[in-house]
């Protein structure tokens, strides 16, 4: 993986924002290592929706066109592993993967991700990405309407019922949480339903759901459940490298500028890492803006050199 002179850059992360921006570098002639673990967010969804032109293909079919036509631009490589290590060094940035291979790069994109903290709810778990949801926008039109829960993990519980009421019967299952007399009005003139009982399980023949058990026996029938998950980095590196981050109500991403520069000089970061919200659309659109920057960058420090 290395080499006897730095990268123009290294793309830690090869989903839709690493390879976005990666794009953008290989077209520009820029020599561009991409190191990609193979985890990505959407990794658990069979069909991605609401992608420009490509609604309904599957992430796994999508990234594998994108590597496959970046493996066509001399100037970039790809490489699987997983980056444990990234620091600063003279002329740039170190990284170091679990099995010890070595990399530098002028610049760095951190293209890492996050992941979802699921609800320790049994049978919600293997059904996530397929009946258990998380963006209406992605897989709601899917549903086809009836009856949709909405399970409250924070903050967002009832914006979210209200949202998601545009793509069926919502029941919010309030799950402990208690709502205020405003946010109960809200709803209602939502026609969201709000069943206060804790959940206990999901129940049916996965990954389709018959219904939600609830702590007093009933079983309440939903098609699908919408749960906003809190989220953490994927990756250690953003903190390892001293990059700030700002506070969502679902967790942490890392705070950038408009042209996706950390707060660590050098160091890029894009896609569901370093933004909110977040889908594959907003991901890409991340990952060419990292990649344009980036670019400058470089023209601006080589023209002053």
């Amino acid at each position: 993986m290395g080499n006897s002179s730095p990268h123009d850059a290294v793309i830690i992360g090869g989903s839709f924002a690493g390879l976005s921006a990666a794009m953008q570098l290989a077209r520009a002639r820029r020599h561009v290592l991409v190191i990609d673990a193979g985890q990505p967010r959407n990794r658990f969804a069979d069909h991605s929706h609401g992608v420009f032109a490509l609604d309904g293909r599957s992430g796994d079919g999508l990234l594998a066109e994108a590597r496959a036509q970046l493996a066509a631009y001399p100037t970039i490589r790809l490489a699987r592993g997983e980056v444990v290590q990234a620091s600063a060094v003279d002329g740039g940035f170190l990284v170091e993967t679990a099995t010890g291979e070595r990399a530098t790069g002028r610049r760095l994109i951190l293209a890492t991700g996050i992941a979802d903290q699921l609800p320790e709810v049994p049978g919600l778990a293997p059904r996530w990405g397929k009946t258990v949801l998380h963006c209406p926008y992605c897989h709601g039109y899917e549903i086809g309407g009836g009856p949709i829960g909405v399970l409250a993990t924070g903050p967002l519980a009832a914006h979210q019922a209200s949202l998601i009421a545009d793509w069926g019967n919502v029941t919010l299952f309030a799950n402990g949480m208690d709502f205020d007399a405003d946010i109960r009005a809200m709803l209602a003139r939502r026609s969201v339903t709000i069943e206060p009982v804790r959940v206990e399980a999901i129940e049916g023949e996965a990954a389709a759901i018959a219904g939600l058990r609830l702590a007093d026996g009933r079983l309440v029938a939903v098609k699908a459940l919408f749960v906003a998950a809190p989220t953490r980095m994927a990756s250690p590196l953003a903190e390892m490298l001293g990059c700030a981050f700002d506070s969502t109500p679902l967790g942490p991403i890392i705070r950038t500028d408009a042209w996706k520069l950390t707060t660590v000089a050098g160091v890029y970061a894009a896609g569901d890492a370093a933004r909110a919200p977040q889908n594959i659309t907003f991901a890409t659109a991340d990952g060419v803006t990292a990649g344009v920057g980036l670019h400058h960058q470089l023209i601006a420090d080589e023209a002053a050199a």
